[in-house]
């Protein structure tokens, strides 16, 4: 099966993009493993599949595959690249649309300066929904790793966040405590771990360990969930910059039941096509 794709990445968070719109795509799990292995394959974090939505209220429907070739339910910096996509290969001609992913709506709209803004959604911290396994909600939670206590705070942005403040996140153990972490017990269905040093109270640096895909250059919903879980605990203000090891994305929340707003950039970086 020969395959065309598009290579994107936002913020050094990168993918492979599949148009469904246009033709039919069902891919193994070994396929998609393929897809993204860095020898064998194009190489990429995630792969985003756009397809047609049943809802005629929406525009597109918006699917994520890890690297592992599980399915997820959002990715923040695929969004953005999503709208670039459907833009650059004319599948809308509108600057706001509507995304149907596993975990709800989103609304990504394209800016004039070229960067792209995601209505993430309200964020959830009832630990039953991320799902996490606790007593009751509160804004910090701890868990052991080894003989160490890690505190941490939940948040969900349609995906699982466990956001833990550390003093250098340069030194933190990423590669270590974040596999440890990502499958804890405490986690039925896994989570992302989010390593954030807090600069001063409209910045932060930030290292994410994702479920499925490893240590990523950027993680957009990871750095919603960062914010957010920084303004719950009244370290940060409300719009935050956020330095990735792949670029800077900003994001506001302004509380309780507002939606977290993420700007970014979203680049293509080549098309091709790979046989399957």
């Amino acid at each position: 099966m020969l395959l065309k794709f598009t290579k994107m990445h936002g913020a050094g968070n990168d993918f492979v993009v599949l148009d469904g719109v246009r033709q039919h795509i069902h891919l193994t799990p070994e396929q998609l493993r393929l897809l993204a292995d860095r020898h064998f394959g194009v190489g990429c974090d995630q792969i985003l599949l756009v397809e047609k939505s049943l809802n005629p209220a929406v525009d597109f429907r918006y699917r994520i595959f890890n690297a592992d070739g599980g399915e997820v339910e959002q990715c923040g910096n695929g969004a953005r690249c999503f709208v670039r996509y459907v833009h650059d290969h004319k599948l809308t001609t509108k600057r706001e649309i509507v995304v149907e992913t596993k975990s709800g709506l989103i609304s990504p709209s394209l800016n004039d300066d070229g960067r792209v803004t995601v209505n993430m959604g309200t964020p959830i911290f009832e630990p039953a929904r991320i799902p996490f396994v606790a007593d009751g909600e509160a804004v910090t939670y701890s868990i052991q790793i080894d003989t160490q206590t890690i505190e941490f705070s939940i948040v969900s942005m349609g995906n699982p966040h466990a956001v833990q403040i550390v003093d250098d996140v340069e030194a933190a153990p990423v590669n270590t405590y974040g596999p440890l972490i990502e499958r804890h017990e405490s986690f039925p269905k896994r989570v992302n771990a989010g390593f954030m040093q807090i600069v001063d109270r409209g910045h932060i640096k930030l290292r994410v360990y994702e479920r499925g895909a490893g240590e990523t250059l950027s993680c957009g919903t990871g750095a919603c969930a960062a914010v957010v879980a920084g303004i719950r605990r009244g370290v940060l203000d409300n719009t935050v910059q956020v330095a990735t090891r792949g670029g800077t994305l900003s994001i506001n929340w302004a509380g309780k039941d507002a939606p977290v707003l993420m700007t970014g950039p979203a680049i293509s970086v080549f098309e091709g096509e790979i046989n399957l």
